[in-house]
C-alpha cells in the first residue's frame, strides 16, 4: 500500500478506534500503526464521545455493539458537532444495518469478520475523499433541479433553458445546503435545529415551521414532495428512485 499517495502524511493522521472487544481492538490498532497511523482507544460509547471532544481525530473506526452508549448513538452525537470520518463495524451481515449505518451518516461499514489489510483499504480511502472533499469545498452544491452557491447564499431552480431564484430566509438556506450536502442522511430536529437555526429558536417545534415554509417556497417552483418527513425522527430528501 505504500503507493497509495495522500493529501498528507498518515503518520498525521489521528484514528480513534472505539470497541470494547480487546483481541479485535488490538488487532485493528497493530495494523493502523504498522500503516503510519496514529492511533487512540476508547472501550466504551461514553468514552469515544469524550475523546472525539477533546482530541483531534481525523477518523473514528466505531463498532455497534457497546457498552454504555451504541456505535448509533456515538454516530449520531458526532454528526450534531463534527464531520469527523466514520466506518462502522459490525458483526451483523445485514442490509438493514448497512442502510442504517449510511442513512444515519457513516461514510463506510464493514462486517466482522473482516481482514485487517480491509480495514486499512477502507480507512485510506475515507481519508481520501475527506481529504478531496475538504479541498474542493463546493461552492455550488447541486441536488435534482437545486442548485445552491454556498458564497452567495442563493438557491435557484435549473429549469430548461434558465434558472429561478428561490427566495429564502437564511435559515431557510442553511437547512437547505445542509440536507444537500448529505442527501441520503435522515436529519433528526436537533440536528437541523442546532445547525440552523438562530441561538433564540430553542424549540424543536421550530423546525417544523421552517421546513414548512421551505417546502412551500420548492412547491412553487414545481418541486414537490422534496422534503420527507420520517414520522418519529426527522426529515430526509426525496431521492431520484423514490416515487
Amino acid at each position: 500500500m505504500g503507493n497509495i499517495s495522500f493529501a498528507s502524511d498518515p503518520a498525521s493522521k489521528q484514528i480513534l478506534v472505539v470497541e470494547d472487544d480487546y483481541d479485535i481492538g488490538d488487532i485493528v490498532e497493530h495494523y493502523l500503526k504498522k500503516n503510519g497511523f496514529n492511533v487512540l482507544r476508547a472501550l466504551n460509547g461514553q468514552q469515544a464521545i469524550e475523546i472525539h471532544a477533546q482530541q483531534q481525530i481525523d477518523l473514528v473506526i466505531l463498532d455497534v455493539k457497546l457498552p454504555i452508549l451504541n456505535g448509533w448513538e456515538v454516530l449520531n452525537h458526532i454528526r450534531q458537532s463534527k464531520q469527523t470520518p466514520v466506518i462502522m463495524l459490525t458483526a451483523l451481515d445485514q442490509e438493514v444495518d448497512k442502510v442504517t449505518a449510511l442513512r444515519i451518516g457513516a461514510d463506510d461499514f464493514v462486517v466482522k469478520p473482516f481482514n485487517p489489510n480491509e480495514i486499512i483499504a477502507r480507512v485510506e480511502a475515507v481519508l481520501r475523499r475527506s481529504a478531496m472533499s475538504s479541498q474542493t469545498k463546493a461552492q455550488i452544491i447541486s441536488f435534482k433541479s437545486i442548485e445552491i452557491n454556498t458564497e452567495t447564499l442563493c438557491v435557484y431552480i435549473i429549469k430548461e433553458h434558465s434558472k429561478a431564484l428561490l427566495n429564502l430566509t437564511l435559515t431557510e438556506f442553511k437547512i437547505l445546503a445542509l440536507m444537500s450536502q448529505a442527501p441520503y442522511k435522515v436529519f433528526t430536529r436537533s440536528e437541523l435545529m442546532n445547525h440552523c437555526l438562530p441561538d433564540g429558536d430553542a424549540l424543536e417545534r421550530t423546525v417544523d415551521s421552517h421546513i414548512s415554509k421551505l417546502r412551500k417556497k420548492l412547491e412553487d417552483h414545481h418541486q414537490t414532495d422534496l422534503l420527507i418527513n420520517v414520522r418519529g425522527v426527522g426529515y430526509r430528501l426525496r431521492q431520484n428512485d423514490e416515487t
